[in-house]
This record gives C-alpha cells, structure tokens and sequence, in this order.
C-alpha cells in the first residue's frame, strides 16, 4: 500500500443525518479551511434553529465528510451552502450531497432551486451546470474577497 492510499481518508457517499449543534466545532474546522470568507458558528446555529435542511455525510465512526444546508418556503428552495472537507475534494462526495438536499427540496414541495456561486469558483460551477443548473442571474459585488468583492451568479432548477 503506498503513502497515499494510508493517508488519505476513506471516501464513502453518505450516510446524510440532521446536523447538530455538537457538529459544529468539526464543521467550523472545515468551513474555516475551504473558505477564506468563511460562515461563522452563529450563522450554522440560526440555520439549524431555523430548521432549515442541515445535513452532513458521515460515515459511520469517521468524521464528517461534507456539509450542506438547504432552505425551502413557498414552492421554492435555496442551497445556502455545500462544502466538502478539503483533503478530500475532487472525489465525488459533493455531487451525491447535492442530489440528497435537491431530494429535500422535492420533499418540502419546492418547485425552483436557486443557488449563488463565485464565478471564480470552477468546481463549483462545473458541478450545478452538470447537476442541471442554469444561469439565471447576477448579484455584483456579493461576496467578500481578497481585494474588495466578487460577483455571485445566481444559479436555479426546476424540479
């Protein structure tokens, strides 16, 4: 077995659960190490509080994977966030996320699903144009970068 294979965490797909308030300390490490901009423990409390969908892929007796959270009133839904832990990017855990909180979507009677994303943000666009999202907007200087702020493109599906 080579260096990579033994130090390199076990990808699986899921299981999705609730987030709790206990995940949180874990959650904060990961947002904090992908995101230079990154979402505060109140704003993942007030999501949870909310009810909104916050789930997470942990396989049992591992850590968490990845996050997401989803919101849904009125016929439409909005994914708020979607994270995978750094280390273990680029491996597919994201799109089997994705596909979990759009089936929370459906569940809750959402028509529409909109996203915004950082054009900067290839990956990511790469992964909604696939998963069947479009371009429907622009939000100009909407998140907070480096050097002053970046567009966000809003992005939807109809379900």
């Amino acid at each position: 077995m080579n260096s990579v294979t033994q130090t390199t965490p076990a990808v699986q797909r899921g299981p999705f659960r609730a987030m709790l308030y206990a995940d949180l300390r874990e959650i904060i490490a990961i947002e904090q190490q992908a995101y230079i901009f990154a979402w505060t423990e109140n704003i993942f409390r007030d999501c949870i509080r909310a009810g909104y969908h916050c789930r997470v892929a942990q396989p049992p007796h591992r850590l968490i994977q990845a996050y997401g959270i989803l919101s849904a009133a009125a016929g439409e839904a909005h994914v708020l966030n979607l994270c995978v832990r750094r280390e273990l990017q680029g491996r597919g855990l994201a799109r089997p996320l994705l596909e979990h909180l759009l089936e929370q979507a459906r569940a809750a009677q959402a028509q529409t699903v909109f996203l915004e994303v950082r054009p900067s943000n290839l990956p990511a666009l790469r992964l909604y144009q696939t998963a069947g999202f479009c371009e429907v907007g622009l939000r100009r200087g909407y998140y907070p970068a480096a050097t002053g702020r970046e567009d966000a493109l809003v992005m939807a599906r109809e379900l």
